[in-house]
């Protein structure tokens, strides 16, 4: 990185600012602006970087000199947001998901291919100890060639996190398959090594969606009210009036290369964390717990039912937010702007996850019935595979000059 510290600018200063702290922390960072058009959400930021610009204006953010962006604002604004920084020819580290369409995802990767313009998403779970570690089982062929992986995500804080403000709303999230589901079908992805071609789904709001517990909750956020003293989950109360979103959901995956794939997704379950299972042909992991304090089981022999595993592997321990991954992702994030070259995340792969995410809620609010994952141009996969060779410092465009 050398020892100059990179300028940066934050777009969007809610919850996930918790970001901004560990680019605080950072040496060779600093937060030079942050745009927000909430005067609750500006107060903040002044009060914790006084020195930083402070503005609702993302121009004038982009005019302050900043080398790299991170949109951390709500899912609905990411393509719009995204697309004028990227026009500028200011590199972007976008949080997932990537948009909320996928005309928009698509929109997203061709103005970067367009303009050079280096373009990373947030997918932090590829950096999780837990992930790397059963990718790592699989990649060793100790469980053979994968045929099937099932996710379960107990969201034990679904109440608090997600149905008291904006991530409750279609209009704003379309399904929380893709703000809360994108990062696993992404993982699915990337252990399975391919693609979803055909998905459906199933679900409801099977528990937030009675009057009774409905309330405004104007100028609060997630942090305000998120308590483990809320419980039962019917007991809840400032649900957004406005919820429209599935607190239930399954959804079945078929991917380009034969492997089947289940996810389910629900958001009053009393404890929080994922389970995956990965069967191959010659046996199949699982994790119990996803932190340093749980385990990945391998089965590799016969045995005649139940039976304890032949491998029991601990979760690597790891500091920093989401169990020790944001720090890894800035590292790859900041020497990605100014070095190019190869990450572990992929715009391909988060489109593909929110391509998936999309139509699986379209699925699961009509006819239950398999969709077909609309393919991207070969030549933006390519661009995107190669590590985003485009020119880097481009001369900035026009956002209208591009064909949405």
């Amino acid at each position: 990185m050398g020892n100059t510290r990179m300028p940066v600018g934050i777009v969007g200063f809610g919850v996930r600012a918790l970001l901004a702290e560990e680019l605080a922390n950072r040496a060779d960072v600093e937060i030079r602006a942050i745009c927000d058009p909430s005067e609750r959400a500006r107060a903040r930021a002044h009060e914790q970087f006084p020195e930083a610009l402070v503005t609702g204006d993302l121009d004038e953010l982009l005019e302050a000199g900043v080398e790299a962006v991170f949109v951390l604002s709500p899912d609905d604004t990411h393509a719009d947001v995204v697309c004028q920084c990227l026009a500028a020819g200011v590199a972007v580290f976008c949080e997932k998901p990537i948009a909320i369409s996928i005309e928009d995802a698509d929109r997203m990767l061709e103005l970067a291919r367009a303009t050079g313009t280096r373009l990373y998403l947030g997918h932090n779970m590829r950096h999780m100890p837990v992930v790397r570690l059963m990718r790592d089982i699989i990649q060793s062929g100790r469980i053979g060639e994968v045929k099937a992986i099932w996710c379960r995500h107990f969201v034990g804080h679904g109440g608090d996190y997600y149905f008291k403000d904006w991530h409750a709303e279609r209009s704003h999230v379309n399904s929380l398959l893709l703000q809360k589901g994108a990062h696993d079908i992404d993982v699915i992805h990337w252990l399975a090594g391919g693609y979803s071609q055909r998905v459906s789904g199933m679900g409801g709001l099977t528990v937030y969606g009675d009057p009774s517990q409905q309330g405004a909750r104007e100028g609060q956020m997630m942090t305000d009210w998120i308590s483990t003293d809320n419980w039962p989950p019917a007991d809840q109360t400032g649900i957004n009036p406005r919820a429209d979103v599935e607190d239930l959901s399954m959804i079945t995956m078929q991917l380009d290369n034969g492997v089947l794939a289940s996810y389910q997704q629900c958001h009053y379950t009393p404890d929080y964390w994922r389970n995956y299972t990965v069967i191959g042909t010659e046996g199949r992991l699982e994790n119990v717990g996803d932190d340093s304090d749980g385990v990945v089981h391998v089965w590799t022999r016969r045995h005649p039912g139940f039976a304890r595993p032949d491998e029991v592997i601990e979760i690597p321990e790891a500091s920093g937010s989401h169990g020790g991954a944001d720090p890894l992702l800035l590292d790859e994030f900041l020497r990605f702007v100014r070095e190019g070259g190869a990450t572990e995340t992929s715009p391909v792969a988060a489109r593909q996850a929110i391509a998936v995410g999309v139509l699986a809620a379209a699925s699961l609010r009509s006819d239950q019935g398999a969709r077909t994952i609309p393919s991207l141009a070969p030549e933006l996969i390519r661009y995107f595979d190669d590590g985003q060779p485009g020119s880097h410092g481009v001369v900035p465009i026009s956002v209208a000059a591009m064909d949405h």
